[in-house]
């Protein structure tokens, strides 16, 4: 098999399961890391001669195990473990681990191990920071951008995280009860962090990572699980189903962006729809409105228009301004200057947005819609040049793609003119 990419799909997909049960092992994070690392390493020289085994997760944690404790045989001068290829040939061996991992255990470590992350001992920015690399084996940059920092300040963020964990004899038992209501909010971020880098990847050739986008979407299902009357929970999970839905229609066929407005509204997956709108309707009946609720609620407007005309632009602003008293930021500010946009023209979205310049000025997205909206007022020179700070942003080849349309489409104008 000279095509590897089955590889990293089952090792990222595998990742959650792998660490939480060596963690729940080790009860050592640097050492379940180093552990699944070698059992990844393994895994790429056996699986492309042997094929992948039944279960990748029971197998890293087998092999990562052993790995790690054949790390301490060697210090102690023992025996050192058997070759790959013997290990891989171990079909009964990783079968029995599998059944002899609790299914309790194997199905709840995933939400042990973020919940562990999400210690209180820790600040928030370092929770999540720390989830993102451990849970989901984010790289530094992948997570730097969804915190919109650079990336050396990140890396001391996670290191710094890593320190306090050992140093403060973090116990890496589950948290009971009010632990865990207590580090909900926490948890309930970095699934949402987690669900926004498949959703727009910020790194390598791919725009889109679905494994990532259905892994938030089913780690949010267990966190319902355990706080069943909880609206915000029900809201967050009906905000990533239904920005999921669309996703066979984000992408063309040569891998470029496809707009909101032009994407085949009949190819959206109405089965996930419709368990959105259901969640969404659920939870607000709690009349305890949040923000995951409200980006849910702008969801399912889009969702619910059958046409690009059909959308209700007004109320999305309104949605849009409730957001922003619930969580203020800068980039809540430039997802409601679009609905404004739509909603009133490209000067009022203009004035909303020139204030952001500062605080947006490394965010590919904030030169793109600016680029935009002085396209729409003709302002073309200026247009160009947002365009032009956008490429030089992007994360992705379809991003840079996406902003070379609208210069393209500059260009052709200005010939117009010129004819």
């Amino acid at each position: 098999m000279n095509d590897l990419a089955w590889i990293e799909t089952a090792l990222t997909g595998a990742r959650p399961q792998a660490m939480g049960a060596l963690l729940r092992y080790f009860r050592d994070l640097d050492r379940a890391e180093e552990a699944f690392q070698e059992a990844c390493l393994r895994a790429v020289k056996t699986w492309p001669i042997k094929g992948p085994p039944r279960d990748p997760a029971a197998w890293l944690i087998f092999v990562g195990r052993n790995a790690a404790l054949d790390a301490v045989r060697r210090d102690s001068r023992n025996t050192e473990l058997p070759e790959d290829a013997a290990i891989s040939d171990i079909e009964d061996a990783e079968a029995d681990m599998a059944e002899r991992l609790d299914d309790a255990h194997y199905r709840d470590d995933i939400l042990r191990l973020m919940f562990i992350c999400c210690h209180p001992d820790l600040p928030a920015t370092q929770q999540i920071a720390l989830a993102l690399r451990i849970v989901c084996g984010l790289t530094v940059p992948e997570i730097a951008s969804a915190f919109l920092v650079n990336e050396k300040a990140m890396e001391q963020r996670i290191t710094r995280a890593k320190r306090r964990v050992t140093g403060a004899d973090v116990p890496f038992a589950a948290p009971d009860a009010v632990e865990r209501s207590e580090r909900l909010a926490a948890v309930a971020a970095m699934i949402y962090l987690i669900f926004n880098e498949g959703y727009s990847a910020s790194g390598g050739e791919k725009h889109v990572r679905e494994q990532l986008c259905e892994e938030a979407i089913r780690l949010a299902r267990l966190l319902l699980r355990l706080f069943p009357a909880e609206p915000e929970i029900m809201g967050l999970l009906a905000l990533m189903v239904l920005q999921h839905a669309r996703t066979p229609t984000r992408l063309d066929a040569n891998g470029d962006i496809v707009l909101l407005e032009d994407q085949d509204r009949s190819l959206w997956n109405r089965e996930k729809i419709a368990e959105g709108l259901a969640l969404v309707d659920k939870a607000m009946r709690h009349r305890k409105p949040g923000p995951y609720q409200l980006q849910a609620a702008i969801a399912a407007l889009h969702a619910r228009a059958a046409k690009p005309e059909d959308t209700d632009w007004q109320e999305i602003n309104l949605l849009y301004q409730m957001l922003e008293r619930y969580q203020p930021s800068p980039i809540v500010r430039l997802n409601r200057a679009v609905a404004v946009f739509k909603a009133q023209g490209p000067e009022a979205a203009l004035l909303l947005i020139d204030p952001l310049a500062e605080r947006l000025s490394g965010y590919f997205y904030f030169h793109g819609v600016r680029g935009a909206l002085l396209m729409e007022l003709g302002r073309s020179a200026e247009a160009r040049t947002a365009f032009d700070k956008a490429i030089s942003l992007a994360r992705t080849p379809a991003e840079a793609a996406h902003i070379r349309q609208h210069i393209d489409r500059l260009l052709a104008d200005s010939k117009k003119r010129a004819s």
